[in-house]
């Protein structure tokens, strides 16, 4: 499934409802599009990732998952 495409205003505004971080685009393991935390939101090398319904980013915290990242940054 291809990323959805958001107009630079929108991508401006959408951030983690929980820490207010900015989001980045991802692909989840099950090669879906979703939004992830860009910095640590679940306590260190945490992030929240939030699913992208038909192109609308669901970002509810309870749909959320967190994730383990690498020091990739």
């Amino acid at each position: 499934m291809a990323r959805p495409q958001y107009e630079p205003w929108v991508r401006e505004i959408l951030r983690c409802p929980v820490g207010g971080h900015e989001l980045v685009d991802v692909v989840d393991e099950d090669g879906q599009p979703a939004l992830q935390c860009a910095q640590d939101c679940d306590g260190p090398g945490r992030r929240r990732r939030f699913p992208v319904v038909d192109g609308i980013p669901v970002l509810l915290a309870d749909d959320a998952t967190v994730v383990a990242v690498g020091d990739e940054d």
